[in-house]
């Protein structure tokens, strides 16, 4: 009887999708079904929500995304593929799927996401050891700094940042389709010992003559982003096009030779110094945004982040939050986010109080406390945007609790941690502020969504 209920609610999904002929391809990952539809205006999403086992639906990276839930998502798929026909896929191949429907901005983002998620663990761990040395600091206890454990920590908590143009090398490498470990080979480099370090420029640094016309800056790119990234893809057109000319015998050796030769010097006297200046001007932009229009930075950001995270684009931020990071040795970007994420909670939390429908209360109450962790999309798609004024809600509790961290000065170490888990990574100086901001953030958007009230569907 158990897959009967499953083969029903599969066959009420396809009827509302266009039916089995509409999906091009299906995968799942852990609490929804990912479909990439042929006409995606054929879905019917209203329809879809009233179902019993749907909690939600949205369209986001070019998949029809459905909410079902842990622990049924996969039964349901595997019905819904034997009656559709269609073969197996891995959530990666539906992903590319989707990435042909997308815009050419669309596309950008989903390239930069796929290159800096992966390397986001590498990057928490070194903010969160570095957010403990200035915890350390801050109890005083900087009269160990010369103690082995101190240095350790020291060097453990700057690695990542150090040698990030590898990371960043071989990530870009994957997604550009060229050889990580050639990539990772022009990221070293870029960071070599006999180049000036890239943190002591300040103190001014040589250049070489370079072809008699190129001043070359004898300077490292530690800790740098766009640098690298523009060389890797400059590298993955070098090597796929030295493959092409070179005899196949000679292939092993030549390509690579070439390979790094060329990319190698475009990177030190073109590539580099170029996109260095471009980088240190989104970071001087942003901080000063931050700093002279304050306030109404963090309103503008904190407020419209979640509109940003509908369309998938926020993801390309973790490259812009890596160079700040890099420039300024704060994060200052990444409260403001995270201030519009727990709002969305609070708008969640409204809604679940508000609603009389006992679907929407069994949805919204979780969707409401992983926001306290960072994750939004069920509060967001699965709740808020369905009754719209909590969306509303959550954007003025974001603006509120933006404009709080900014005024505040809250800063942060690393990338890719919101709410709660977010504390660990937060400077010393600032984690008290940061949860004050977290209490205005989700109490402003509770108390909006409160006062507007929703409108329940008959």
């Amino acid at each position: 009887m158990g897959s009967n209920k499953y083969f029903d609610a599969a066959q009420d999904i396809l009827k509302y999708i266009g039916g089995p002929e509409n999906v091009g391809s299906a995968a799942h990952c852990a609490t929804r079904l990912r479909l990439v539809l042929k006409d995606q205006n054929l879905a019917n999403k209203e329809e879809l929500e009233k179902l019993d086992i749907v909690k939600g639906a949205f369209l986001n990276g070019g998949q029809f995304q459905i909410i079902i839930g842990q622990g049924t998502v996969n039964k349901v798929y595997a019905e819904l593929i034997k009656i559709a026909g269609i073969k197996e896929m891995s959530t990666a191949e539906v992903k590319q799927e989707g990435a042909k429907k997308l815009n050419p901005i669309q596309k950008l983002a989903k390239i930069l996401s796929d290159i800096f998620v992966p390397i986001i663990p590498a990057i928490v761990a070194a903010g969160l050891l570095m957010g403990l040395l200035g915890l350390a600091g801050k109890f005083g206890l900087e009269q160990y700094s010369n103690t082995w454990w101190w240095m350790m920590l020291d060097w453990f908590s700057s690695a990542a940042f150090n040698f990030l143009p590898i990371l960043v090398a071989i990530s870009a490498a994957k997604v550009f389709g060229c050889n990580p470990y050639l990539a990772a080979t022009v990221g070293g480099i870029m960071i070599h010992p006999a180049l000036q370090n890239a943190w002591t420029q300040g103190t001014g640094y040589e250049t070489i003559k370079v072809l008699g016309f190129i001043n070359m800056p004898l300077l490292g790119y530690q800790g740098t982003v766009l640098p690298i990234l523009l060389v890797v893809f400059i590298m993955a057109y070098i090597e796929k096009g030295t493959r092409k000319i070179v005899p196949e015998m000679l292939d092993i050796l030549v390509t690579p030779l070439i390979t790094v030769l060329v990319t190698g010097f475009l990177a030190l006297a073109v590539v580099g110094p170029l996109a260095n200046v471009v980088g240190a001007a989104i970071s001087i932009f942003l901080t000063f945004a931050i700093s002279k229009l304050g306030v109404i930075a963090g309103l503008i950001f904190g407020g419209a982040y979640s509109s940003i995270v509908i369309t998938g684009i926020h993801h390309s931020f973790h490259a812009v939050e890596l160079n700040l990071l890099a420039e300024t040795g704060v994060n200052t970007l990444l409260p403001i986010w995270s201030m519009a994420n727990v709002a969305q909670g609070g708008a969640c939390f409204a809604a679940f109080l508000l609603t009389k429908n006992k679907k929407m209360k069994a949805v919204a109450l979780p969707s409401a406390v992983s926001t306290l962790f960072g994750i939004t999309e069920a509060a967001i798609f699965g709740v808020n945007l369905r009754y719209k004024t909590p969306f509303i809600g959550a954007a003025i509790g974001g603006a509120i609790g933006g404009a709080y961290v900014v005024a505040m000065k809250v800063g942060m170490t690393a990338v890719g941690v919101t709410g709660i888990p977010g504390i660990a990574i937060t400077n010393s100086t600032s984690m008290l502020h940061y949860v004050i901001g977290m209490v205005i953030a989700i109490g402003v958007a509770f108390a909006a969504t409160m006062i507007m009230g929703i409108k329940e569907e008959a």
